[in-house]
């Protein structure tokens, strides 16, 4: 299976160009790091390869096809602040019961703890909700994970953790991996393949 950015243009209205002619290319079971400075349109590109965002022009494709075109999306996006991946209204069951469930094994390897689902978002620490942001995208159909700055905001042991059990479930299950960051250290790694923002 194959994701692909083709000629992306993206901008808000008439505002400058955010993304301008980004072609870009991730293979299943490829780990590619997006490397560029703060600002440079990293996060806004990861959007709109997950179908967050519609580009201004160009497509994204997987495996030719638009991404659009089907049901629940196999590229699945872990956003840098994890609050914003859920409704603080709802219980974490909730959030789970919303999207394809994880099996109990991937909730093991993560650290879930069954005590959690019957919270809400807001009595989580970051990187314990962090932990259930990146189990519930990691349903049977995920084919590709777009993982955005996910432990900037963690301390370096519940960095090193998140980054080991996400390393082996998608190694496991051969999924593609674009991991976008500005911290280079990690991407060397964490990834087989990096590019930077300013080269696509």
């Amino acid at each position: 299976m194959l994701l692909e950015a083709r000629n992306i243009y993206f901008r808000y209205g008439k505002e400058p160009w955010i993304i301008q002619d980004v072609n870009l290319q991730i293979e299943e079971g490829e780990r590619v790091g997006l490397i560029g400075p703060s600002g440079c349109g990293k996060s806004t590109l990861s959007k709109i390869l997950s179908g967050y965002l519609k580009p201004t022009r160009g497509e994204v494709l997987l495996d030719g096809k638009p991404l659009q075109s089907r049901g629940y999306c196999p590229v699945q996006l872990i956003y840098q602040h994890p609050e914003k991946a859920l409704n603080p209204r709802w219980k974490l069951e909730a959030s789970l019961a919303e999207g394809w469930e994880p099996d109990e094994k991937t909730l093991e390897e993560l650290g879930i703890e069954s005590e959690w689902l019957k919270r809400y978002p807001n009595e989580l620490s970051g990187g314990e909700l962090q932990r259930f942001c990146i189990a519930r995208v990691l349903g049977q159909p995920t084919r590709f994970l777009l993982a955005d700055e996910i432990s900037t905001m963690l301390d370096v042991i519940t960095q090193a953790q998140i980054w080991h059990v996400l390393l082996k479930i998608t190694k496991e299950r051969n999924m593609g991996l674009l991991t976008v960051t500005h911290n280079r250290a990690l991407a060397e790694k964490v990834c087989t393949r990096m590019i930077h923002f300013e080269e696509l």
